[in-house]
C-alpha cells in the first residue's frame, strides 16, 4: 500500500509543477482523447444519434463502389511502398556507403519534396503527362507515342512516390549511418563475398528501418488526400470517399465509419514501429565502430547514376511547375509572365492566411511542446500521471490528418461542448495543426532533454530554487536550438498540410494549401502551381533562418562549455 501511495504522490512539495502536469493532461484529453471518442460514437450511430452497432460498416462493405475504393487504396499504397522503399534504399545506401561526389547536393534535392504540398507533384505531372502535357503530347507533337493516361492509378502512384520517397530515404539513411563496422570485418575474415555480406549483414542490420519505412510509406499513401484529389480522376480511394461522404453527401456517420477504417492501418503502423524502435535501441553498443567506406569505382559510378536520375526527376518536377507558373497559357502561349502570382501577397489572401496560421502553430506549438516534454521528462512527482501524459502525447502519431480534421468537426461543432466557440475561427486550425504534428515534435524535444544533465534539477531542488526559475535560466537556453528546429517543423508542415484542415477552414480564412485544391478544381493550374512554389519558397526561407540561428546558438553553447572546463 505504501509503495502504491508513493507512485501516485509527489516526491517533492513542488505542487505548482504537478498542477501544470494535470493541466497538460486535461489539454491532451480535450484535444485528442475526447474528439477521438466522438468519432467512434458517430461510427456506431445513425443520423438521429441512436446506437446501431456495426450497421454503417456493414453498409460500407455491401456497397461495391466503396469496397472498390478500399481495394484501390490498398493497391496504390502497396505499389508506392515497394517503389519508394527501393529508391530510398538505393539513395540512402549511395550517400552513406559509397564515395560518390556531391553528396550534399543529392541530399538537399532528396529533401525538396518535404517543403512542397503533395498537390504540387500532381500539378507538375499534369504539365508533363496531362492532356496537354509536354511528354504526353510527344514533346509538342514530335513524339506522339509517348502519350500516357495520367489521371487514375498511374498518376496517383507517381505523385505518391515523390511524396513518400524522402521519408524512406531519411529513415534508411539513419540506419546506414549507424552500422557497426566490426560485423563487416568479421564477414571479410570468414571469406564472405560482397554480395553475401550485403544480404547477411547490411540488410539484416537495417531491418528495423526497413520495417518502419514500409509502414510509413504505406500509411502516408493510404491516408493522403492531395494527390488523389489532383490526379485521381475517376479512380476513387478511401481518402476521397471520406471527403465525398462528409462534404458531398453530408453523411457524417458513414464518414466516421470510413475514418475508423483509415485509422486501422495507422494504429497498426504505430504499434509495430514502436516495437521495432524498442528492439533497435539495443542494436549498437559502446564498442561499435563507424562504417569505413572502401574504394570501389564501379559501385560509385552506378550509385552516382542512380542518384543523378532520382535527383533529376525531383528537380524536373519543381522546374516544370515553376515554368508552368510563369507562362501565360500553357501550352498555347509560352510568353513569360508573373501574372499568376498577382494578389497572393496582398491583404488577407490564402497565402497570408497560411503564414499567420503556420507562425501561430510554430510559436504556440514550440512553447507547448517544450513545456510538456519538460514536465514529463524532468519532473519527479506523479509518475503515473506522467506516464499517462506520455501515452496521450503518442496518440496523434496514429491519427491520419484527414481523420483528425474529421474528429475535430464532430467534437468542436457540437454546441454542447465547452470549446464550441473555437469552431470556425483561426484557432481551431492552429490547434489541429499542433496536435497533428505534436508527437514527432514531442519525441524530438524529449530526446534533446534526455541529453541534459539531471543534476541541474537536483541542485536547484537542494537549494530550494523554484523549478520554473531553473527552467527559464538553465534548461531553456540550452534547449533553444532544439526548440527552433521544432518550430521550423511545425511551420513547414502547417504550410503544406491539406488533409488535417480540409474540413475546418472558414471561407474568409482559407489557407494556401486548400486554395491550391480549389484552384485545380476550377482549372487554374498555373495559379495553383504559383501558390505551391510560394509555399516552397517560404519553407526554404524558414529552414535557412532556423538552421543559421540554431548553428550559431550551438557554437556559442560549445564555446561556453569549453571556457568553463578550461
Amino acid at each position: 500500500m505504501d509503495t502504491w501511495l508513493k507512485r501516485i504522490r509527489p516526491n517533492t512539495n513542488n505542487w505548482s509543477q504537478n498542477s501544470f502536469i494535470l493541466i497538460m493532461i486535461l489539454a491532451l484529453i480535450f484535444t485528442i482523447l475526447l474528439p477521438l471518442g466522438e468519432l467512434l460514437i458517430k461510427a456506431v450511430s445513425n443520423r438521429d444519434g441512436n446506437f446501431i452497432g456495426f450497421a454503417n460498416f456493414a453498409k460500407y462493405f455491401s456497397t461495391p463502389t466503396l469496397v472498390t475504393s478500399l481495394l484501390n487504396s490498398i493497391r496504390v499504397s502497396i505499389i508506392t511502398t515497394v517503389v519508394s522503399l527501393t529508391l530510398g534504399f538505393g539513395f540512402a545506401y549511395a550517400l552513406e556507403r559509397s564515395g560518390i561526389r556531391g553528396k550534399w547536393f543529392f541530399r538537399s534535392v532528396a529533401l525538396l519534396p518535404l517543403f512542397a504540398p503533395s498537390m504540387l507533384h500532381g500539378l507538375a505531372l499534369i504539365y508533363l503527362f496531362g492532356n496537354q502535357g509536354l511528354i504526353s503530347t510527344g514533346f509538342f507533337g514530335l513524339l506522339p507515342e509517348f502519350r500516357i493516361e495520367l489521371y487514375g492509378q498511374i498518376g496517383i502512384v507517381l505523385s505518391e512516390i515523390l511524396y513518400t520517397f524522402p521519408q524512406a530515404f531519411l529513415i534508411l539513411s539513419v540506419a546506414f549511418a549507424s552500422s557497426d563496422y566490426r560485423l563487416y570485418e568479421a564477414a571479410e575474415t570468414l571469406g564472405a563475398s560482397k554480395w553475401r555480406t550485403f544480404w547477411t549483414v547490411t540488410v539484416p542490420g537495417s531491418k528495423f528501418a526497413l520495417i518502419s519505412s514500409i509502414f510509413v510509406c504505406f500509411v502516408l499513401t493510404f491516408t493522403d488526400f492531395g494527390a488523389p484529389k489532383v490526379v485521381g480522376g475517376q479512380f476513387n480511394v478511401l481518402a476521397t470517399d471520406l471527403f465525398k461522404q462528409v462534404i458531398g453527401q453530408q453523411n457524417m456517420q458513414m464518414g466516421a465509419a470510413v475514418g475508423v477504417l483509415m485509422l486501422i492501418p495507422a494504429v497498426l503502423s504505430f504499434v509495430i514501429d514502436r516495437i521495432s524502435e524498442r528492439k533497435q535501441s539495443g542494436w549498437l553498443s559502446a564498442k561499435s565502430m563507424p562504417y569505413r567506406i572502401e574504394a570501389n569505382k564501379l559501385r560509385d559510378v552506378l550509385l552516382f547514376l542512380l542518384c543523378s536520375v532520382i535527383s533529376a526527376a525531383i528537380l524536373s518536377i519543381i522546374l516544370v511547375a515553376l515554368f508552368g507558373s510563369i507562362v501565360r497559357v500553357w501550352p498555347y502561349n509560352l510568353q513569360i509572365s508573373f501574372s499568376h502570382y498577382d494578389g497572393f501577397l496582398d491583404g488577407a489572401g490564402p497565402f497570408v492566411n497560411s503564414l499567420i496560421i503556420s507562425t501561430g502553430v510554430a510559436l504556440i506549438g514550440g512553447v507547448v511542446t517544450f513545456l510538456f516534454a519538460y514536465l514529463i521528462e524532468k519532473s519527479r512527482g506523479y509518475a503515473l500521471l506522467r506516464n499517462a501524459a506520455y501515452f496521450l502525447s503518442m496518440l496523434p502519431l496514429a491519427l491520419p490528418g484527414l481523420v483528425l480534421g474529421l474528429i475535430y468537426v464532430f467534437f468542436f461543432n457540437n454546441p454542447n461542448q465547452p470549446l464550441h466557440g473555437l469552431y470556425g475561427t483561426i484557432w481551431i486550425m492552429i490547434i489541429c495543426n499542433i496536435v497533428h504534428f505534436y508527437s514527432v515534435s514531442f519525441l524530438t524535444m524529449t530526446s534533446a532533454l534526455k541529453k541534459l544533465d539531471s543534476e541541474f534539477e537536483a541542485a536547484s531542488e537542494t537549494m530550494n530554487v523554484p523549478w520554473y526559475r531553473t527552467l527559464v535560466r538553465v534548461t531553456l537556453p540550452m534547449s533553444l536550438p532544439s526548440i527552433l528546429e521544432i518550430c521550423m517543423y511545425y511551420f513547414i508542415n502547417s504550410m503544406v498540410t491539406v488533409s488535417a484542415i480540409i474540413f475546418l477552414y472558414a471561407p474568409d480564412l482559407k489557407p494556401a494549401a486548400i486554395a491550391i485544391v480549389n484552384m485545380e478544381d476550377s482549372g487554374d493550374t498555373a495559379q495553383a502551381a504559383a501558390m505551391s512554389l510560394l509555399i516552397i519558397l517560404a519553407n526554404l526561407i524558414m529552414r535557412t533562418v532556423v538552421m543559421l540561428a540554431s548553428g550559431r546558438m550551438r557554437r556559442r553553447t560549445e564555446a561556453l562549455l569549453v571556457r568553463k572546463d578550461s
